[in-house]
């Protein structure tokens, strides 16, 4: 994957986040799917980095967005969301992980703050247990959950509208 910024060796980026943390730089780390990028991801991820001084986005590969998502999904490969999410200037890497591995790249980059969206509170977020154990601060982030992806695929199937060229 040749996208600037767009880490394909998680140890190395873990490498470089603990070198900026020992500069004193804050580091945010959200995760999720981002396969239709829409304007509740930019708030989302707009919020989470004015947590810290560097954001970070897991993405879940494109396995984990089909196991998660159905047949269909992703609308993208990891590679072409990752070039979407760099586009915008609150991000400054993006890695990608498996669903069932969130939790090693939690481990692999220890971040400052682990940001999630306001569909959890700090209590639901899965992965609460090894952000306590590795003393990463939770931060849920966005405006309230009103945007997704799966919902602007249904309106746009049920509105029989099709999507521009």
């Amino acid at each position: 994957m040749s996208v600037a910024g767009f880490a394909a060796d998680r140890a190395a980026l873990g490498r470089e986040i603990a070198a900026l943390k020992e500069r004193g730089l804050r580091v945010v780390l959200a995760n999720g799917c981002f396969d239709l990028v829409h304007v509740g991801h930019v708030r989302y991820l707009a919020a989470a980095r004015a947590r810290g001084d560097l954001l970070v986005v897991a993405i879940n590969s494109d396995e984990s967005v089909r196991a998660l998502k159905g047949a269909g999904r992703p609308l993208m490969p990891a590679a072409e969301r990752a070039e979407i999410l760099l586009a915008l200037s609150c991000v400054e890497r993006v890695v990608a992980f498996d669903e069932s591995d969130l939790e090693a790249t939690l481990r692999a980059l220890r971040p400052d703050v682990h940001a999630k969206g306001t569909d959890y509170t700090v209590d639901t977020v899965p992965e609460a247990a090894v952000d306590r154990e590795l003393g990463i601060e939770i931060a849920i982030c966005g405006d309230p959950k009103e945007h997704s992806t799966t919902g602007v695929l249904e309106r746009t199937r049920a509105s029989g509208a099709r999507p521009r060229a």
